[in-house]
């Protein structure tokens, strides 16, 4: 199993040359929203093992609601994030881009603090590398050349069954599998179809995966007697906050959120980013960071593959701590329009959606950490309207796929690769078709 990685390069952009690095990434898009796989600069097309990625300008409006919590305003750098998600190891990843698109990187990270003519391309990214907190991959080993191979399956099956309609309808279940894995059989052996075999597990990669199964919870049974003692004080104190937190909700500017309509649903799926600062005080940052932790772990070790809690459509997400904690952003690719998202968070996981989101400076005021908040759903959407970022670059490997396609072509293949199917995995496999 290939895995997958995530990156994240972070580095200030000079004041003077904000307007350039706009005019660059927005030469990179064939219209608002929809980036030109080809450009000049950073030919996405080239990449085989690249899912996402995107280009954003991290241009916090929100940084003055700090002062509900009595806190001065800071002034914070204006950011430029290169984030995505890939088949493989990270390192390998960047060093492939330096390759591929040295000219064009170099002349968007020109125009960030730091950069200079002589400077490493690899070196100088990982230098500003900004790991998650907490990160989630909707199928873990499902690699871009999969994903094309059994897209290009699933066309060709239904092509097939398409033409012929009246034929296929008189075979019995057992019959339909047969006569399909005879036509796939005779598609791989012509070239017209390539069903590649899984690479194996990197042992480093393995390794790593099976210490943070068992580490995580035996560091936590090691810290179980101080958890105990603490838990009940900690409970009150979070209690307390969240009965005099300010609620900062109004109504998103009609312009700004026009703006960000603009790029959003050119495909079936949609790309999102919502920035905000943190509530202050050591009770909200230990929450904060055991609510993602918990996240992180079962992202990787128990939810089930092709779902987030009940959420079945984001491919990737990840949580990311900026400016020593003070500040965070989440980022996701997920499908459907940002209404559907929203109201799936809502309907499907709300008790989540408050523990990890209701740590942000104005989210609507939660009821032990799990109840109530996002359940004021006009708060809830106008809050985190608000707090989203346009993205100005984003790419996607393989458009017009949801989550829910990429899993029913995954199981269509692993039907035809069996050579037998129980009788209940058989009418499962049939009704995909």
């Amino acid at each position: 199993m290939t895995p997958q990685s995530s990156f994240m390069v972070l580095a200030p952009i000079l004041p003077s040359c904000e307007g350039e690095l706009r005019g660059l990434l927005a030469s990179m898009n064939a219209a608002p929203g929809r980036v030109d796989v080809n450009n000049p600069l950073i030919p996405f097309a080239e990449f085989d093992t690249l899912h996402f990625a995107r280009l954003i300008i991290l241009d916090d409006t929100t940084t003055e609601d700090v002062r509900a919590h009595g806190l001065p305003v800071r002034i914070y750098p204006l950011y430029l994030a290169f984030l995505g998600d890939c088949d493989g190891d990270e390192d390998a990843f960047l060093r492939e881009a330096s390759t591929r698109a040295p000219d064009g990187l170099r002349a968007i990270f020109s125009c960030c603090d730091g950069f200079t003519s002589d400077a490493d391309l690899v070196d100088w990214m990982k230098a500003r590398r900004c790991p998650a907190i907490a990160n989630y991959v909707n199928w873990r080993g499902r690699t871009v050349a999969r994903i094309r191979e059994e897209a290009a399956l699933w066309d060709a099956i239904s092509g097939l069954l398409a033409s012929n309609v009246p034929s296929f309808q008189a075979l019995s279940p057992p019959e339909i599998h047969a006569k399909l894995r005879e036509f796939v059989q005779a598609e791989t052996s012509a070239g017209r179809l390539k069903l590649s075999p899984e690479s194996p597990t990197p042992f480093g990669g393995w390794m790593t995966d099976k210490l943070h199964l068992v580490g995580v919870p035996l560091l936590l049974l090691l810290f179980l007697p101080l958890l105990v003692v603490i838990a009940p004080i900690y409970i009150l104190l979070l209690r307390r906050l969240e009965k005099t937190d300010p609620e900062i909700c109004p109504t998103a500017d009609q312009a700004y959120s026009d703006a960000l309509s603009l790029i959003e649903d050119h495909d079936v799926t949609n790309q999102f980013s919502a920035m905000g600062s943190l509530k202050p005080g050591i009770v909200r940052l230990l929450t904060v960071i055991g609510v993602l932790g918990t996240v992180d772990y079962a992202a990787r070790h128990i939810v089930r593959r092709g779902r987030l809690g009940r959420i079945r459509s984001i491919h990737f997400a990840r949580w990311v701590f900026l400016d020593s904690g003070k500040r965070m952003i989440f980022f996701s690719n997920y499908d459907g329009s940002v209404e559907s998202y929203m109201d799936e968070f809502i309907n499907k996981t709300g008790f989540g959606l408050n523990m990890s989101f209701s740590n942000g400076i104005g989210y609507p005021r939660t009821n032990w950490l799990v109840r109530d908040g996002c359940l004021d759903e006009r708060k809830y959407k106008e809050y985190l309207r608000r707090h989203t970022l346009p993205t100005q670059v984003w790419y996607k490997a393989y458009p017009g796929l949801t989550a829910v396609d990429l899993e029913r072509n995954t199981r269509l293949r692993d039907g035809v690769e069996r050579s037998s199917l129980t009788g209940q995995e058989l009418r499962e496999w049939v009704a995909l078709l």
